[in-house]
C-alpha cells in the first residue's frame, strides 16, 4: 500500500560541497529514517544529507504521514502494514 508523506527540508543546512552534477541536473545524496513512533510533532521520517562515516550528521528535515481532511483527527497510523514484506511488488 502506498503512503504519502509531507515534509520540509531546511535548505540553509545543506552542505553544497556535497552536491554533484548528473545527466539531469544537480543532485544530493540523502538518508531517510522511518521511525515506528512519531516524534513530538507527529513526524515519522527524519531526513539527513548523506555524509561519510567520520563526518558529523547533517539533519536537514522531516516528514509526516499525509492524512486527508475527511479522516478523523488523531487517527493512528498502522506502521506494521508499511513494513510487511509480503506487500512488495517483486
Amino acid at each position: 500500500m502506498n503512503k504519502l508523506f509531507l515534509g520540509e527540508i531546511n535548505l540553509s543546512k545543506i552542505d553544497k560541497s556535497k552536491l554533484f552534477d548528473g545527466k539531469t541536473g544537480k543532485w544530493m545524496d540523502i538518508t531517510v529514517w522511518f521511525n515506528e513512533e512519531p516524534d513530538e510533532y507527529g513526524n515519522y521520517l527524519s531526513i539527513e544529507q548523506s555524509t561519510k562515516k567520520d563526518e558529523s550528521k547533517i539533519y536537514i528535515g522531516n516528514a509526516k504521514f499525509y492524512i486527508p481532511k475527511d479522516e478523523p483527527k488523531g487517527k493512528k497510523v498502522d506502521v506494521q502494514s508499511m513494513s510487511n514484506p509480503d506487500d512488495l511488488p517483486f
